[in-house]
């Protein structure tokens, strides 16, 4: 009895002396070798005590706030100088945070699916690349990929320096994009890197703007279901969906035998010296047969609606942030349609929960992919549509598009040449976001005007002039492709809407197309297909984005 007074006396007395309490906390984007946007008020929280007071200084710039009853707090700094000379940040209340190395410059959010996602290490040039890419004054954060039902208030991960090492696996379009924003504008540059493979748009979304327009409202229901349902589905995964994986891995295994996993640990070696001697990594060996691929975890799939905006998204708001850009597109090529009013219904949800305004957003329209029809009956729906589901968001202000159709891969979704890439998305950043006077796009189709047998298409965008053009090299070292000699990937018809392949040729900042076949023409359409041939460019060697005259097939979209 003694004892436990006594136990009870220590504790009131460490409790008076304030030793037990809930130190100051930030969350994993607020680190080490951060980059804090300059130019605008900069939000920090946290937690803390309820009522307890925090103090966050820079420099000169203090401010100031106490917790909530709920231990939560938030408080906003005076807009901040750019500065390349490392500083510090403060955060202070019962106990001290130190955050070192921090510069103040532009951050961006790098977004999307698998083709944001795709490492520097992977790119073309990878080798000539990586060993270059000693840039203090960039700095990387890697989101730790993360589905989740409901909205996460931290993350998992952290700022590095770009280096060899750090760069190595970050986006490499985020990266070529960063190198090109810091070699311009002369101030650091921080990434913020958020992306998961083969993931749709709508997971990127939040649930109440999913709700809240009708052509995606089918999404936030989906969700509603899965979250009532969850028990049940727990305890289908753990009793059926679990086991079954197990038991097929262990077949696959014992099909796939001891020689593949000898490839395995040669690869992992091949690997390892890549990256000491700042080489691009080999590609990994296929195995006979692909592995059985395990199931999600019911609330954690990340192709749900939601559960990348909850895990990989809000909790990174609202951290001050100079724009966005997004690579992403192939997952919902099914359904061009609706990515009308999806893609715009993510864009405007981000600005709105940032409370940043219209910040800058900058995407990828899809590239080119899979065989080539060489049959100009491409219908409205998938990857053409898509793309121009992507152009029409373009609407929304303060936004930008890299067109991609001539440096894609018709044999590989992932195409490895994202230095252009990432180049064609800082040319449109540097426009839009900083105000830059420059030819930030190639031609843009737009007015049609019908003269007899021809048709006239006008364009804007056109730089120095429209000219034939060739694309950039795929792969590092490629001989340089020989121009052609006549525009090609129009295609015209008349009102029986049937699509010919037209002679097209340059007048000044227009098209003329026309074709023997179609006498009396009403529409054209331009590199309209999955992998279409196509050579349409300005003198500053940027391509023609794809487009339509017509409106045909739409309701048939959906279904292609």
């Amino acid at each position: 009895m003694k004892s436990k007074s006594i136990a009870m006396a220590a504790l009131v007395s460490l409790l008076s002396a304030g030793v037990l309490r809930a130190d100051v906390k930030l969350p994993a984007i607020f680190g080490d070798h951060m980059v804090l946007q300059r130019g605008q008020k900069v939000p920090f929280w946290g937690t803390a005590d309820a009522g307890e007071e925090v103090t966050v200084s820079i420099g000169d710039a203090k401010s100031s706030t106490k917790a909530d009853a709920d231990g939560k707090w938030k408080l906003m700094l005076n807009s901040l100088k750019a500065s390349d000379q490392p500083t510090e940040v403060t955060v202070a209340g019962k106990n001290t945070i130190s955050i070192k190395n921090v510069l103040v410059g532009d951050v961006w959010v790098a977004s999307g699916q698998s083709n944001m996602q795709f490492a520097l290490g992977e790119a073309h040039n990878a080798s000539v690349e990586i060993p270059k890419a000693k840039h203090p004054n960039i700095r990387l954060f890697s989101v730790t990929r993360t589905a989740t039902l409901n909205p996460q208030s931290d993350c998992t991960g952290r700022w590095d320096v770009c280096s060899p090492d750090s760069a190595r696996g970050f986006s490499a379009a985020g990266y070529f994009f960063a190198l090109d924003v810091q070699e311009t504008q002369k101030v650091p540059v921080g990434m913020i890197g958020t992306y998961w493979g083969g993931t749709p748009a709508q997971a990127w979304t939040s649930i109440e703007a999913l709700a809240n327009q009708p052509a995606t409202k089918g999404f936030a229901e989906s969700f509603s279901r899965t979250k009532s349902d969850l028990p049940a589905l727990e305890e289908k995964y753990k009793k059926e969906l679990l086991p079954a994986y197990e038991a097929a891995i262990k077949k696959w295994e014992s099909e796939v035998g001891e020689e593949y996993n000898k490839l395995v640990k040669t690869w992992n070696e091949e690997v390892a010296k890549a990256k000491a001697e700042g080489k691009a990594a080999p590609p990994k060996p296929t195995p006979p047969k692909p592995a059985p691929k395990k199931p999600a975890a019911p609330g954690s799939n990340p192709n749900m609606p939601s559960t990348l905006y909850n895990g990989m998204i809000a909790p990174i708001i609202p951290y001050a942030i100079k724009g966005a850009i997004w690579y992403q597109g192939e997952s919902n090529a099914g359904q061009p349609m609706q990515y009308r009013t999806l893609f715009p219904t993510m864009i405007t949800d981000w600005r709105t929960r940032w409370g940043q305004g219209d910040f800058t957003f900058v995407w990828v329209q899809l590239a080119n992919y899979k065989a080539r029809n060489e049959e100009p009956i491409q219908a409205s729906g998938g990857w053409p549509g898509l793309r121009e589901a992507q152009s029409m968001t373009l609407k929304l202000p303060n936004t930008g598009q890299a067109v991609t159709i001539d440096i894609g891969d018709d044999s590989n979704i992932h195409p490895k040449n994202k230095l252009d890439v990432g180049r064609r998305l800082a040319l449109a950043a540097r426009h839009v976001a900083y105000g830059e006077d420059i030819v930030f796009s190639g031609p843009t189709y737009d007015a049609v005007k019908v003269d007899g047998d021809k048709i006239r298409v006008t364009f804007k965008n056109t730089g120095g002039g429209l000219e034939i053009g060739t694309p950039p090299p795929v792969r590092l070292n490629q001989p340089a492709a020989v121009p052609a000699s006549e525009l090609i990937g129009f295609s015209i018809a008349g009102e029986d809407k049937k699509f010919v392949w037209a002679k097209a040729t340059i007048e000044g900042d227009s098209v003329i197309v026309s074709s023997p076949d179609v006498k009396n023409p009403v529409a054209v359409r331009y590199a309209w297909a999955e992998n279409p041939a196509c050579n349409l460019y300005n003198k500053e060697k940027l391509p023609a984005s794809p487009f339509r005259t017509d409106d045909w097939n739409d309701a048939a979209a959906e279904k292609k």
